[in-house]
């Protein structure tokens, strides 16, 4: 047996000839070009074998002798043709359609394609390698698509499961390529097949707030919502965003929700929980949906009285229509809908004496008033109602019964505030007495008397002899600082004495308080015109004269001059003192005649309040760095800072400007309210200084976000973990040109300083013979005196 290769022509191999054989034959697996030479014993091939067609040719050789008898043999000839790399892959399709969802796992194939190559597998020739060529559109610097160059399996890469969405871009079209030689070589085969992708919408989504209504009788579990997720055979399950005794939800395999037993909205009116999607290992296979559920009322509470028994005082006299008290009760379905919607009705009234229904009482407010006639003591201290609350909307018209205690009290007015400087005249408090005396008659007329706490008769109460309503009006002129509050007790009487066994009592009497105000009021003058003489002539800054005036409130005066239109004077602002402030003319002006103010002396304070106008910073007092090489696990801290009060942010959010190199290699934690770590996300950096966009946001009101660039170096560092910066030992020494400058402009300083010191010298040597000189001239002239 042997070996040849396919598509070749050639000889085999040679038979030899044994006596009395004299040729050969072939018979066999010829193929029509397979033959052997009958007298030479040349076994050939004419023509080209292909592998693919068949790949091993079995045949028979025999010698034959002059007559044609076989000498020897049959003997076995086995040819094995090897397989050459003459076949291109081909596609099983000459066009691919696929769909992926929006936010798809990266690595999870939603689509393959596939090739054959008819060559040998067992060979380098049929081992496929596919790759993608082109991407149309690819508006990233990574491509949203990856395959799998041994299955062929196509999934969205990471940047795709983060990017992809139908409303941005709905279709893409791969070119696809595949190659044999396991795609190692030059001159390998490729065939290429378009890709049509189509981008859907994910279907993992959260469903809209569920809504359930309370103590529902249905049989549980109820289905409520559903999810699914964007691969199949997922396992679906649910986790607590609040730790509660017991979630009342579940879920099925197929992503159905289920609350699991009725709800009352009085013990939890909402629930948050997540849903989340798991494959067989465990991992999560979509981010968790958080699922909103909000439990609606029924009607399903009556309504309670807040108290017992509820107390109501009421002053004598209280006219018709007055409001006198409420009656509160109380319903545990949700406020503000018909379900909590009250009624109240007076059902009884004990004693019905003077008359029936003295009192009634606001339907919907629950609010009690005085029909019409006022309440005495003498006809009763005391009254109890029944009042009916209903809940009118209950099917079975929920009521309850409130107790009310009403008690007629003396009368009695509210204090009364009124500022300093009101008008005499003023009417301040309206006061009302009642008698049973036959109306129209001195008997029933009533006047009101301050009986106590005005000694300077400030007030003064007039009646309206129809009603016998008094009104208290200001008689004199109010003064803070002299009386700031009246403690006043007001007696009624007749103006015809009282039979012998009546007597006035404390019926008869009221009291209430007048607080009087502080009204800022304008300094005074002790004089209202001051007057002075001078001559003309007198110098400038002379004193004229002093003004003085003083604050009722007893703040401090400031003055100042107004119609000064000769300036001639001026005024010392402190003491009102008037000095000359330029030359008399009696000539001009004979008598001048100028006005004096004088003003309360203040302080004007402007607090600025703050409003969330700066945009957050990043505060680095040292700089960001990472030691070279990265090895993993680094960190380092950075800082935020608002210029700000605090008033406007809790913390500061750190986050990644959301650019594809910037989250590919960084990341960021936060670490507290103004701190944040920032860490590589590899070790595959260069020795150089790299920008990091960061956005700050300071979460205020409103919210400012701010877009920084933060400059990390990534440096070889010295043994103390800090940047090292190596010296360009070229520039460290001076040029020859620059030490020579040096050195000249070094001697010309030393000579210049000993220049200085000669001529210092010389001078002083010159003045020193001067001085003999005069010594001796001075002395020759004492010897010829």
């Amino acid at each position: 047996g042997g070996s040849v290769m396919e598509s070749c022509c050639l000889c085999v191999v040679i038979f030899t000839l044994e006596p009395p054989a004299v040729s050969f034959r072939i018979s066999g697996e010829k193929a029509g070009i397979i033959d052997i030479e009958p007298k030479s014993g040349i076994l050939y091939i004419n023509g080209s074998l292909d592998w693919e067609t068949k790949q091993v040719h079995k045949l028979q050789v025999e010698s034959l002798d002059e007559s044609g008898t076989v000498v020897k043999g049959p003997n076995a000839v086995t040819i094995y043709v090897d397989d050459i790399n003459d076949n291109p892959p081909e596609f099983n399709q000459t066009k691919y359609f696929g769909v992926v969802r929006q936010n798809s796992r990266p690595g999870k194939p939603f689509m393959y394609v596939h090739a054959t190559d008819r060559d040998d597998p067992t060979t380098p020739h049929a081992h496929l390698s596919y790759s993608i060529l082109h991407h149309f559109p690819n508006p990233y610097e990574e491509m949203l698509f990856q395959i799998d160059n041994v299955t062929g399996a196509i999934s969205p890469s990471r940047t795709g499961s983060y990017y992809l969405d139908p409303q941005k871009q709905d279709t893409f079209t791969l070119v696809v390529s595949v190659k044999d030689m396991a795609g190692t070589t030059t001159n390998a085969f490729t065939s290429s097949v378009d890709v049509i992708i189509t981008v859907r919408e994910s279907l993992w989504k959260a469903p809209p707030t569920i809504h359930i209504k309370e103590n529902s009788t249905q049989a549980h579990p109820v289905n409520i919502s559903k999810v699914q997720s964007n691969e199949p055979d997922v396992i679906y399950g649910i986790f607590e965003k609040e730790k509660l005794p017991r979630l009342p939800f579940s879920i099925s395999k197929n992503g159905d929700i289920y609350v699991t037993e009725p709800l009352d909205r009085e013990e939890k009116d909402t629930y948050t929980f997540f849903v989340v999607s798991k494959d067989s290992k465990g991992e999560l296979v979509d981010k968790p949906l958080q699922i909103q559920v909000i439990v609606e009322d029924i009607n399903d509470n009556p309504p309670v009285c807040q108290q017992a028994l509820t107390v109501i005082e009421v002053q004598e006299n209280e006219i018709g229509g007055s409001h006198i008290g409420t009656v509160f009760a109380t319903d545990m379905d949700e406020e503000d809908t018909l379900n909590s919607r009250l009624q109240f009705k007076i059902q009884s009234q004990e004693p019905e004496f003077p008359e029936k229904n003295l009192f009634y009482i606001q339907q919907d407010t629950g609010n009690l008033h005085l029909t019409g006639r006022s309440l005495s003591k003498r006809d009763s201290a005391k009254y109890s109602l029944k009042v009916l609350v209903s809940d009118p909307v209950f099917i079975h018209k929920w009521c309850w019964v409130c107790h009310v205690s009403m008690t007629s009290l003396s009368l009695q007015y509210n204090n009364v505030t009124v500022a300093e400087n009101i008008p005499i005249g003023t009417v301040i408090l309206e006061i009302q007495a009642t008698d049973g005396d036959e109306p129209a008659t001195g008997s029933s007329l009533i006047i009101y008397q301050v009986k106590e706490g005005d000694p300077n008769n400030t007030f003064i109460i007039e009646t309206d002899s129809e009603t016998n309503r008094g009104f208290v009006k200001i008689n004199k002129a109010l003064d803070f600082e002299t009386m700031p509050v009246y403690n006043l007790v007001i007696n009624a009487t007749n103006p015809e004495p009282l039979v012998p066994s009546v007597e006035y009592n404390s019926s008869s009497l009221t009291t209430f308080k007048v607080f009087v105000t502080n009204v800022d009021e304008p300094p005074v003058f002790r004089k209202p015109i001051y007057r002075t003489e001078v001559s003309e002539d007198i110098p400038v800054n002379t004193l004229v004269m002093m003004v003085e005036a003083y604050d009722p409130e007893g703040d401090s005066v400031r003055y100042s001059l107004e119609g000064d239109k000769r300036k001639w004077l001026r005024i010392d602002s402190a003491t009102g003192q008037v000095y000359t402030a330029s030359l008399l003319d009696r000539e001009q002006e004979e008598v001048y005649s100028i006005e004096v103010v004088a003003s309360e002396q203040m302080f004007l304070i402007l607090h600025l309040r703050d409003v969330n106008d700066n945009r957050p910073q990043l505060a680095m007092d040292y700089p960001a760095f990472f030691c070279y090489p990265v090895s993993g696990g680094e960190r380092t801290l950075i800082q935020a800072t608002d210029a700000d009060e605090h008033l406007f942010y809790s913390k500061f959010t750190f986050s990644l400007a959301n650019e594809m190199n910037t989250r590919n290699n960084w990341e960021i934690s936060t670490f507290n309210a103004t701190h944040a770590y920032l860490s590589p996300k590899h070790a595959n950096f260069e020795e150089k200084e790299y920008n990091v966009p960061i956005i700050l946001n300071d979460n205020g009101k409103p919210p400012l976000e701010n877009k920084v660039n933060l400059k990390v170096s990534i440096c070889k560092c010295s043994s103390e973990n800090s940047c090292f910066i190596e010296v360009d030992r070229e520039h460290s020494w001076p040029t020859p040109g620059q030490a020579i400058g040096i050195l000249v402009g070094v001697l010309l300083i030393i000579g210049v300083i000993l220049g200085a010191v000669f001529c210092h010298m010389k001078y002083k040597e010159k003045n020193e013979k001067g001085d003999h000189k005069d010594a001796k001239d001075k002395a020759e002239l004492d010897r010829l005196a």
